[in-house]
């Protein structure tokens, strides 16, 4: 009997995916072509559970010449030496919310474990010290140049990344930390490390400026995520899996990945990459739920957005140059390199021409988990709107849009806002929230012209142009949309076209009138 699939969530460790035979997408060419590359100084950019630390510990079994766990894998034909070398593998990851004594000691505990592998016991203290002697002893001892591993080498630094007094001191630690890394170079065969965040190489590689930054090159723009083609290849049967529990033909099963998953770019041109974690996370359940974002908003993603004053509105849709999103975090002048490097935005297109690229929000999943995070900051109970859209989006399905908008009405009178609501731009970006939210439920395209909420909502029966208005009228709003001839321009689209006008009044915070006409 043919055994269930088994998927990593949450495993990391190469080693065990293999010999416990867990579902594993081939990433070994890249690492043999990292291995090889011209420089042996790599770093790589990508966001939190995007794969690196599995590409680290791929990394780690590689270089310890462990041939027997990459059997039948693409690297099986590359390599044919299979030289073992000495590795140190340090993981940073639990290094956060610390203050400075409690990073350093983190420092010298992680250095003590790689100790041990090679029989040292030293009473130093200074961590950059440790660090170039153990170099130096792993090379004596085994005769060969040692591999250096550091995964998420920013965690340490997130949480502070928008606190200008505790920056400074953490990255002053970190860098002597790092410190010893060039001077070592006789005795380094590979140096590997992977962060969600760009930090300048001044700040924090104070000395090693010879750092090849992988992050944005074509050859490496699927070594992290899972492309379609690696998900209909090597996970065939899984999709006719996913496709009967979720009840749905297996083209209409793949479209419902794309739009929640699917969508990634770090380069142009690139495949298409999904989000592993949630796409394994969704095969694992049988459900299509909000997996990376539910596992964690980072509080220092909001605090940035707050202090760059960044309304919901203008988080996609930014033109931009590389140098402007591809760049150190900590002297940013606005959120566009936080958001990109985090993965609330990713590369949508680019222009060879003016040498722009395009940022946007990469799919459903995180525009909605993003959008929900922000309620916070309008309602002070942002469960109220969750409600609200979610019986909105049931009265809507069915074709009660009056009915949903009533309710609108009521739960807007009575829902508890937050402080400073007195100016018109608080309900504009409140009500852009809710409509976007929608989308959790029906294809919604949300747009502000000129500082209005334009919606194009398409359900399985109905395609809504909606126009609202502030202090003016439904009427009014109606004829915006008569003006601007939207329902000419969905004639084609296949479905019945409704226009839908809505006021609202900034006095009495709800909806004051509304017309709903069927073209």
């Amino acid at each position: 009997m043919e055994q269930p699939r088994r998927y990593p969530i949450g495993i990391q460790t190469f080693s065990e995916l293999v010999n416990k035979q867990y579902l594993y997408i081939d990433k070994t060419e890249y690492v043999y072509r990292m291995a090889h590359g011209n420089s042996k100084y790599l770093f790589l950019s990508r966001p939190r559970r995007f794969g690196k630390s599995l590409l680290t510990s791929t990394l780690h079994a590689y270089f310890e010449g462990r041939k027997d766990l990459f059997k039948g894998l693409a690297i099986e034909q590359l390599e044919t030496e299979w030289t073992s070398y000495p590795v140190l593998h340090f993981d940073m990851s639990l290094g956060k919310h610390m203050d400075r004594k409690q990073l350093e000691n983190f420092l010298l505990y992680q250095l003590s474990g790689q100790e041990k592998q090679f029989g040292i016991s030293t009473d130093i203290v200074d961590s950059n010290i440790r660090l170039a002697n153990l170099i130096q002893h792993a090379y004596e001892q085994t005769g060969r140049q040692v591999v250096v591993l550091i995964d998420e080498y920013d965690a340490p630094l997130l949480d502070v990344v928008h606190e200008e007094k505790d920056l400074p001191v953490l990255r002053n630690v970190m860098r002597n930390f790092y410190s010893p890394l060039k001077g070592c170079d006789p005795y380094l065969r590979f140096v590997f490390l992977t962060g969600v965040t760009k930090f300048s190489q001044l700040s924090i590689f104070s000395e090693l400026n010879n750092i090849q930054n992988i992050s944005m090159l074509p050859e490496y723009a699927a070594v992290c995520g899972i492309t379609q083609e690696e998900m209909e290849m090597q996970m065939d049967k899984d999709l006719d899996v996913l496709a009967s529990r979720l009840e749905l033909t297996r083209e209409e099963m793949l479209q419902q990945l794309k739009d929640n998953y699917d969508g990634y770019h770090f380069t142009w041109p690139s495949p298409d990459l999904y989000n592993p974690f949630s796409l394994l996370n969704a095969f694992s359940e049988g459900r299509l739920n909000s997996y990376w974002f539910g596992s964690g908003t980072p509080t220092y993603l909001i605090e940035m957005l707050r202090k760059f004053q960044v309304i919901p509105q203008e988080i996609g849709g930014r033109k931009c140059e590389a140098s402007d999103f591809d760049a150190p975090t900590e002297r940013m002048t606005d959120i566009t390199p936080l958001l990109y490097q985090s993965g609330y935005l990713t590369i949508k297109d680019y222009s060879a021409f003016s040498q722009l690229y395009l940022l946007d929000l990469p799919n459903r999943e995180v525009r909605i988990g993003l959008m929900k995070s922000l309620l916070v900051n309008y309602v002070q109970r942002p469960s109220q709107i969750n409600t609200l859209v979610g019986e909105m989006a049931e009265h809507i399905h069915f074709g009660r849009m009056e009915e949903a908008l009533r309710l609108m009405q009521t739960v807007l009178s009575t829902v508890p806002y937050c402080e400073h609501t007195d100016y018109e731009g608080h309900y504009q970006q409140m009500l852009y929230l809710i409509f976007t939210l929608l989308g959790n439920f029906a294809d919604v395209e949300v747009r502000t012209p000129n500082g209005r909420v334009d919606v194009v909502m398409r359900t399985h029966s109905t395609l809504y142009v909606i126009e609202l208005k502030l202090d003016k009228s439904a009427e009014a709003a109606i004829q915006q949309i008569d003006l601007k001839q939207y329902p000419e321009r969905f004639a084609l689209c296949g479905l019945p076209v409704v226009k839908v006008g809505i006021n609202f009044d900034k006095e009495k915070r709800t909806l004051s009138d509304w017309q709903v006409e069927r073209v």
